[in-house]
């Protein structure tokens, strides 16, 4: 929870959310997951308003590099 909190950019309130928030807010969502032979979805509800932040999360947990 700690990496995905460093993750998220500052300049979001979630940046300085503690567990609880964090766990409501980012994980206790509901998604259409589609599975294919070459990536995963995720459908989110329109009304979603931390899927745009979900979506670059990936991206910023991703290890740099060896």
């Amino acid at each position: 929870m700690l990496t995905v909190r460093e993750a998220i950019p500052k300049v979001r309130e979630l940046a300085a959310a503690e567990f609880a928030t964090l766990r409501l807010r980012l994980l206790k969502i509901a998604a259409r997951v589609v599975e294919t032979t070459s990536r995963i979805r995720l459908a989110f509800a329109a009304a979603c308003p931390e899927a745009d932040l979900i979506r670059c999360l990936p991206g910023a947990l991703l290890p740099l590099g060896p």
